[in-house]
């Protein structure tokens, strides 16, 4: 990626070296992961768990803009979203509100409850920030195969899409729905609004190759790594069979539909996932 000429955003925090005492400990963690594979809130898991896990002395410092390499390249990249979706919502004739990224190791204390790096990146609706443990970012490499910065900056968007989501009111019509719907509802509905996130990172990508900062082979990048975190190609690397039933954030082909789908139209318009029968 081509990124010299992006300023880097003022909104990240960076509060990684900070020490959180209490928290969830492992089986508070174990709970909050399956919570999440299995569609429900994950945050609303966190609260319930920290009202009986005893919380010892905290202690923390203030946070700051990031200054080594990996946290500007991050700074960067929210910097190119805010350009993006600040244009994009102005001619909708509405103003975007930046979210605000915060950097952190092992565990970090949001509106959502405690959140833990094994969760992975995630996008918390009530104090509007994004949370990355940058250690996510070896496991895209390692882990899932999926190298590359913007394998990388696809994650950061995917988040900033969520965000997009709540601006434009899907988030609180989908969470106004939850109760009405049956809980196979629920699920798909978890899963359309991931792959709309997926669709508005590719949304954002489209417009980052018109301001020249992509690269030849960036998009195969994107591609690799919507493909390694897709719901079957997890399933596969553990016992048990694939089952679509229990998918919450798309398979891997869905995953990468949608997201070529948004970097191909560049329309937040065309990444309806909520349609008859868009999955």
């Amino acid at each position: 990626m081509q990124l010299g000429d992006q300023q880097p955003s003022s909104n990240v925090e960076d509060r990684r070296g900070m020490r959180i005492g209490g928290g969830l400990g492992l089986g508070g963690v174990v709970i909050a992961v399956i919570a999440y594979f299995l569609g429900f809130d994950p945050g609303a898991v966190m609260n319930m768990a920290e009202q009986v896990v005893p919380q010892r002395e905290t202690r923390e410092v203030a946070a700051a803009a990031p200054t080594d390499e990996m946290g500007q390249f991050v700074a960067k990249i929210l910097g190119s979203t805010e350009a993006v979706w600040g244009k994009i919502l102005l001619q909708s004739k509405s103003q975007y509100r930046p979210p605000t990224l915060v950097l952190y190791e092992g565990q970090v204390r949001s509106a959502c409850g405690t959140g833990q790096a094994a969760m992975g990146p995630f996008y918390c609706p009530g104090d509007e920030k994004l949370y990355i443990d940058l250690t996510f970012f070896r496991d895209l490499e390692t882990r899932f195969r999926a190298p590359g910065d913007f394998a990388k900056a696809y994650v950061i968007a995917h988040e900033v899409g969520h965000h997009v989501q709540k601006l434009t009111g899907t988030m609180q019509q989908v969470e106004a729905a939850r109760g009405q719907v049956s809980e196979a509802e629920s699920r798909r509905n978890s899963v359309r609004m991931e792959l709309q996130a997926d669709c508005y990172a590719g949304v954002w990508g489209h417009h980052a190759g018109t301001m020249n900062q992509l690269d030849v082979g960036d998009i195969a990048e994107a591609l690799n790594a919507a493909t390694a975190i897709g719901d079957d190609r997890l399933q596969k690397q553990t016992p048990g069979r694939v089952g679509p039933e229990s998918f919450t954030h798309g398979s891997s082909e869905q995953r990468v539909r949608w997201f070529k789908r948004g970097i191909d139209s560049g329309h937040p318009r065309d990444c309806d996932t909520f349609s008859a029968n868009p999955l």
